[in-house]
């Protein structure tokens, strides 16, 4: 960013409760200039159009925060946008997913995208075009009064665009379980040209697995109608840059903001910032959902009822043995199998979410609406539950 370049008639605009119109001369009038309108409440089952703007120019931040920060509430909050006066919304997505975090959960991070300086906040840096009109609204589903909202949305105004400018989008969607032996499409298939900006995904284990480890799945990239991916990563953990499992821990682009193994809560993200992704035509990204385990473990819990699919075994002995991927015969006895230290990867059944972010040369909504909200908050574990009402 040049910092001492003022761009010919270029304006800056805050939309708030304080000048909901973002107009010039409108703002910080209700009280004679003192504090008048900093909130407004939401009432269960109400709409609020938070920015509605024509013209040409790009949102730089938006900021909120609001009172009620319990994982229904944060599930039940619908966040949409509409570029060019489109009829569907090119972002459709619950309030704290789509702020860099999912499952309900709030605490402290900073990446290149959003940020949470004390875990009571959200924001969002992410550079939004339009060049006709913007509008934002926020909607509540969560079945409860919100008495306390506060906002910002800074944007310029008369900002000229090229032919190459993309739209911002989001989609959300949930999987509980994910169907066994079947990827989890973060992004499912996209038409258009554009590029896929990242993802943050959330994640509550089935405890039926016990400790096996989830996160063999590996991340794929289809660019284009191809029947194959282009793009694939090695494993969960190694998407977002760590290895051999993932604590917490936040980077600019590739972060574990929760490892919660006793309450089998995971949220993790990966922002494409210095290694783009672009595509022409199409786009849809997956990533597996497998997990993996010593094979005599992996035995014990298909005994207890655990429903999974082997899919690949390391023999481990000696260690310079190479992996063995091949094509195992269903039903597989996997007491047949060498060596009872060897690992077993499995297709597993857990519950997934994903916001993933993109840039399109569509304006409007290209992918199905947003779930009810009663779907996207169901499956929240009682413990989860807790511990998130326990940070708000």
């Amino acid at each position: 960013m040049n910092l001492f370049v003022k761009p010919r008639g270029v304006q800056t605009r805050w939309a708030s409760f304080e000048n909901p119109t973002a107009g010039r001369n409108c703002a910080a009038f209700k009280n004679k200039g003192a504090k008048g309108h900093p909130s407004d409440t939401l009432a269960a089952g109400t709409a609020r159009t938070l920015l509605d703007v024509s013209g040409s120019g790009v949102i730089r931040r938006i900021w909120m925060t609001i009172r009620d920060r319990s994982p229904e509430m944060l599930r039940g909050i619908r966040l949409d946008m509409f570029w060019e006066n489109a009829e569907q919304p090119a972002v459709s997505c619950p309030l704290g997913d789509f702020f860099g975090m999912g499952i309900g959960r709030r605490m402290r991070f900073e990446s290149g995208l959003f940020s949470d300086p004390e875990g009571r906040s959200f924001n969002c840096f992410i550079p939004m075009p339009f060049r006709k009109s913007a509008r934002i609204t926020i909607t509540n589903e969560s079945g409860r009064d919100l008495t306390s909202l506060f906002y910002d949305v800074d944007f310029e105004l008369n900002v000229e665009h090229t032919a190459e400018t993309l739209y911002f989008h989001t989609h959300w969607r949930r999987e509980s379980p994910n169907e066994l032996g079947r990827e989890f499409f973060i992004l499912p298939t996209v038409r258009g040209n554009g590029r896929f900006l990242g993802c943050n995904i959330g994640l509550i284990t089935d405890p039926i697995y016990e400790d096996t480890w989830w996160g063999e799945g590996e991340v794929k990239i289809w660019l284009g109608d191809d029947e194959n991916p282009t793009l694939c990563g090695t494993g969960a953990e190694d998407y977002i840059g760590t290895a051999w499992g993932q604590g917490t821990f936040a980077h600019k682009s590739q972060g574990c903001l929760l490892a919660d193994r006793e309450n089998r809560l995971w949220a993790f993200y990966r922002y494409h910032l210095d290694d783009p992704v672009y595509f022409d035509g199409a786009c849809k990204v997956a990533i597996q959902t497998m997990g993996g385990g010593e094979k005599d473990k992996v035995i014990e819990v298909r005994r207890k009822g655990a429903r999974l699919i082997p899919a690949s075994y390391y023999s481990g002995v000696p260690m310079s043995d190479p992996v063995l991927f091949f094509d195992l015969p269903q039903p597989l006895d996997l007491s047949e199998l060498p060596h009872p230290g060897g690992w077993c990867n499995f297709w597993r059944q857990d519950d997934w979410s994903a916001a993933a972010y993109f840039y399109l040369d569509s304006p409007g909504g290209v992918l199905p609406p947003l779930a009810p909200a009663t779907q996207r908050m169901a499956g929240l574990t009682a413990a989860g539950d807790a511990q998130a009402r326990a940070d708000t």
